[in-house]
């Protein structure tokens, strides 16, 4: 039963990752939109009150206007409120504001000014917002990626993570900050506006607003029909970016093949191509903001002239002409960006459904007890299994015992199970079936961070972060003296090579470790390692880019050690596995040999038959 639950659990991770979900059909988990925005609640709300209040301080200006050429100068008052008048007789009426017509002037500039106040407080809140959001999305996202398990990353796209964690989450903090509050403006303009002129005149209501239905239904048909077209120039855009990044990364292979011009070539078509696709998109666009500016003057133009018409008949007052006049044309910019505005929600939807994809992926879980004991005892492997598809597929059986102090050495073709053997024992898979033991304690009990901390790995390829030879080195021990770091690359015997650079230790390795060849960047990672002080070390094919010189003094460093923890070589060079004190020999996943060099020496097989080629290999080459 644990076995088949353990391979679920295998297929169900391989299975989880962004490459094997469809971010369009995903609904928005409006839950963690909330977690996110609430810690920016305040902000929004004060946004929203400060998008009222700028709204209704815009639409003061031209009432006030329209009262100062109606009520003041011409004497009418068909515009303004009952609940008004009895408040300007108290003030003296007509009479008074005629006398004190600057007072007209003054609340202009106060409501102009109130409105630049809360427009800058509802844009400052929203900016604090939207960057606030993205710093915790970001936060967020790094986080849940670096507790995923390794078969995550394994399978995942490093670009489309990358993407995710950077062009989708300021997509979304775009969307907050630039048109999350242009969506309640524009219904809180429309509806003041509305509120207004029909308390004014029905008729002239409808006649200045005959055109907004138009550019309404307009906006969205058109936002909807374009939208494939802002998609196509942002696939250009991303495929460009990722030929870009993949040329520059891999500029050492396209010189060893000089392949510059067919480089040059593919990267110019993409070029073209994303030039093309946005040109056709800014021409869409030109035509939509054309045609649309036309509709909106038509509406104003429309709107002023059946206001003059009515005041020529009587039917309106000047004032009121001004004041239709005015709002239209604050209506009509947020009505025609109506269905841009949607349009984006929609894009800010399906790259808020790509983040939901990363953080919803399960996190690696402690399947028992979370315990950190003494990893310096003996390592056993008791009829161990495991597999994707199959729980035997990679390693059916493998049965050995490590004892303190000693070398366990690793042969077997390519896909023969020594990689897994040792991701088994650091618990980066999940065996499915056996046990797997360290100082009598099952693997699955110890705490992933506590066992990992206490096994040091370098690998065949190492990773050499941008940095200072010395930085790189002393990742895992940020407290370490220089001595220390002295020690470690003597050891691995890189610290010569180091001081015969001209910046020595702070030597800057390029990204990558461009700057460094294979051996000494294999060397750097088995100094690294060593700064970690674990008392279980692997060395998986960690030398094959070193010389067997340079080998053989890195075997009799480690030995000089003298240290009490198990040590694992995985290698294919018999040289380097024959000082080990137990040699396995994997094949399709099974121990089919086992003993020291001498041993498996004499008995037929894989072991024996590799040492015979080697060696001749040697005798043909001196």
């Amino acid at each position: 039963m644990k076995k088949k639950e353990n391979l679920k659990k295998n297929r169900a991770v391989r299975k989880e990752t962004p490459a094997a979900t469809n971010s369009e059909h995903r609904k928005v988990n409006w839950k963690l939109a909330g977690e996110f925005l609430h810690g920016f609640r305040n902000n929004i709300v004060l946004a929203t009150l400060s998008v009222l209040l700028s709204t209704a301080f815009s639409y003061a200006v031209p009432y006030v206007t329209s009262f100062t050429l109606d009520y003041v100068i011409q004497g009418v008052d068909q515009s303004t409120p009952a609940f008004l008048l009895p408040l300007l007789e108290s003030f003296g009426g007509r009479a008074f504001f005629t006398r004190n017509l600057f007072l007209c002037g003054v609340a202009l500039f106060i409501f102009t000014g109130l409105n630049c106040l809360f427009t800058y407080t509802r844009r400052q809140n929203i900016a604090y917002a939207s960057e606030g959001l993205a710093k915790t999305m970001r936060d967020s996202l790094y986080r849940h990626l670096e507790d995923v398990p390794y078969d995550y990353h394994k399978h995942a796209s490093t670009g489309d993570l990358v993407q995710r964690c950077t062009s989708d989450v300021d997509t979304v903090r775009r969307f907050i900050q630039l048109q999350l509050m242009e969506i309640v403006r524009t219904f809180v303009m429309f509806f003041l506006a509305a509120a207004v002129m029909f308390s004014i005149n029905v008729k002239m209501t409808l006649i200045s607003m005959a055109f907004l239905p138009v550019l309404t239904i307009s906006s969205f048909v058109y936002f909807q029909y374009v939208r494939k077209y802002f998609t196509a120039s942002d696939e250009a855009e991303g495929a460009l970016s990722t030929m870009l990044q993949e040329n520059l990364t891999g500029m050492r292979v396209v010189r060893a093949f000089g392949q510059q011009k067919s480089e040059i070539d593919k990267f110019t078509k993409l070029n073209t191509n994303y030039r093309d696709t946005t040109y056709r998109l800014i021409k869409l666009l030109g035509l939509y903001w054309g045609m649309s500016d036309s509709v909106g003057y038509l509406q104003i133009a429309l709107s002023l002239c059946m206001g003059v018409y009515f005041v020529w008949r009587g039917e309106f007052s000047l004032g009121n002409v001004a004041l239709f006049t005015t709002y239209v044309a604050m209506l009509t910019w947020p009505v025609r960006q109506l269905g841009r505005i949607l349009a984006d929600m929609g894009k800010a939807a399906v790259s808020f459904g790509r983040l939901d994809e990363i953080l919803s992926a399960p996190l690696e879980k402690e399947p028992g007890k979370s315990l950190t004991p003494d990893l310096s005892g003996d390592i056993v492997f008791d009829h161990v299994c495991f597999g994707y598809e199959r729980p035997n597929d990679v390693l059916d059986g493998v049965s050995f015992t490590a004892k303190p102090g000693q070398t366990v050495a690793i042969l077997g073709a390519t896909g023969s199970g020594k990689t897994s053997l040792v991701q088994l024992l650091q618990r980066l898979y999940e065996r499915t079936s056996g046990s797997i033991t360290i100082n009598g304690t099952d693997v699955n009990d110890i705490e992933h961070g506590h066992l990992r901390r206490n096994i040091g790995i370098v690998l065949q390829e190492p990773f050499l972060y941008s940095r200072t030879i010395l930085e790189n080195i002393r990742i895992c021990a940020p407290c370490a003296t220089d001595e220390d770091v002295y020690c470690a690359a003597r050891t691995a015997s890189v610290h010569d090579v180091i001081e015969s650079f001209e910046h020595g230790y702070e030597t800057l390795v390029g990204e990558r470790g461009v700057t460094l060849s294979g051996g000494q960047q294999q060397r750097v990672a088995i100094a690294r390692t060593l700064m970690q002080h674990a008392p279980i070390l692997i060395f998986d094919d960690s030398m094959s880019a070193v010389d067997s010189e340079t080998d053989a003094a890195i075997r009799r460093s480690l030995l000089a050690l003298n240290r009490k923890g198990v040590t694992f070589l995985i290698s294919h060079r018999i040289t380097t596995l024959s000082q080990a004190d137990n040699i396995l020999v994997l094949e399709d996943g099974r121990i089919t040999q086992q003993g020291t060099h001498s041993q498996l020496l004499r008995q037929p097989g894989l072991y024996r038959r590799i040492a015979e080629i080697q060696d001749a290999v040697s005798e043909g080459d001196a």
